[in-house]
């Protein structure tokens, strides 16, 4: 069991799938959202939240002012339970989150987007290949001003921004947990950069 940390559904309880996820820990969720709020990167976001496990993340920020959120959660039990999380925070009158039960790759080639805040938090056993095109295919539905959070084990290699046009802000571990922040890149000309050439 967890709960919402702050905002319009503060305290709500959320239940936690039995198995196959692993819930960001409180310390770290109330790290990060502290510094998502001194950014001003929750208000109005379009939200995505891959892995969402018990939608912690994604449901989070509606309680803070997010304009949407997209929980992504592959497992047939968690998305269950991100239905019934989601359901809670919908009855404290805040947007109904979208809940996905899909593969997050397959999820990212049929999107629209653009996201302006997502939230990647994979299994600690997702190889780095795997971790890589998820990236690659995350990035064109980015927006231009977009944030995104990958968390991984601090032992795990680093997440490989640069293959999906991304550049890194920020990096901070909480234990065996490590965040890496990070935002489209930037050309010479303020555009962003073409992912494909990144990645050769």
């Amino acid at each position: 069991m967890t709960r919402i940390i702050a905002g319009k559904a503060r305290g709500a309880r959320l239940d936690v799938p039995h198995t196959g996820t692993r819930p960001t820990s409180d310390r770290v969720r109330e790290s990060l959202f502290g510094a998502l709020e001194s950014m001003d990167a929750i208000a109005g976001a379009r939200v995505l939240d891959l892995y969402a496990g018990s939608g912690a993340l994604g449901l989070e920020t509606l309680s803070r002012g997010a304009a949407s959120a997209d929980l992504v959660e592959k497992g047939r039990e968690a998305a269950a339970v991100v239905r019934r999380n989601a359901a809670v925070l919908a009855k404290a009158g805040l947007p109904t989150a979208r809940v996905h039960q899909s593969a997050v790759r397959a999820f990212l080639q049929h999107a629209t987007g653009p996201y302006d805040l997502v939230f990647s938090d994979p299994p600690y056993d997702l190889d780095d290949d795997a971790m890589t095109a998820d990236l690659v295919a995350l990035a064109p539905l980015l927006s231009p001003d977009a944030l995104v959070v990958v968390e991984r084990a601090r032992r795990s290699t680093p997440p490989d921004l640069v293959a999906a046009g991304l550049e890194l802000i920020r990096e901070k571990a909480y234990g065996d947990t490590t965040l890496w922040w990070a935002e489209p890149a930037q050309s010479t000309d303020g555009s962003q950069p073409d992912v494909e050439s990144q990645s050769r």
